[in-house]
């Protein structure tokens, strides 16, 4: 992805430059939600808000910051990584004397689909869409495995996470392009559990 296609202004895009680097810093290992589903989660906000017309700079820095607690969270250290995650951007923005804290705050405050507060901003319902987004389809489906793998989970109890949660989220997104995006990756992520379940039976 070629930023100067979303971020014309060079001074925000150094902005979000020194914004990734600083939030790299947290994830010392990658995973399920690692820094590789933050940068996914970016891309997906930045064509998202474009079609929507958000502000581009506040959604692609709350991208980048949403999840810089959640190893924190995985280690049973807090009890809320999205809470967490907007304290610490909130001090890094206002280190940085950004005017847009708390736009950017409230959008990582409100991403986690299953917990309050609800997304009030069209950048935060952006934010919560693209990360539920990057549950659904191929990368959902690897993500699910990953998460199986290292906590030993088999496969028919990954089956039954997806029936439980993820094919539920296609009906939870916010803005018109993500439910569009959406109905796609949930109906690659059917069939997928279709044919795993043949093969289970030995159908095929």
């Amino acid at each position: 992805m070629n930023l100067e296609d979303f971020i014309p202004d060079p001074t925000s895009r150094e902005l979000i430059e020194r914004t990734r680097e600083f939030a790299r810093k947290f994830f010392e290992r990658d995973g399920t939600h690692g820094f590789s589903h933050v940068k996914r989660v970016f891309n997906l906000c930045l064509h998202i808000g474009r079609e929507e017309e958000a502000d581009l700079e506040v959604l692609a820095l709350a991208a980048l910051l949403h999840d810089v607690a959640r190893p924190l969270e995985d280690e049973g250290k807090i009890e809320d990584h999205a809470l967490e995650s907007a304290k610490i951007a909130r001090r890094f923005l206002k280190g940085l004397g950004y005017k847009k804290v708390e736009e950017v705050v409230h959008a990582i405050e409100a991403h986690r689909f299953s917990k309050p507060p609800e997304p009030q901003t069209l950048e935060a319902k952006i934010l919560s869409d693209a990360d539920k987004l990057d549950a659904i389809g191929a990368i959902g489906i690897a993500r699910v495995f990953m998460y199986s793998g290292k906590h030993g989970r088999d496969i028919e109890t990954s089956l039954k996470h997806f029936k439980e949660k993820i094919l539920k989220l296609k009906d939870m997104m916010y803005t018109k392009t993500a439910r569009e995006m959406a109905l796609e990756r949930h109906k690659y992520t059917e069939e997928f559990i279709s044919r795993i379940q043949r093969e289970i039976e030995g159908e095929l």
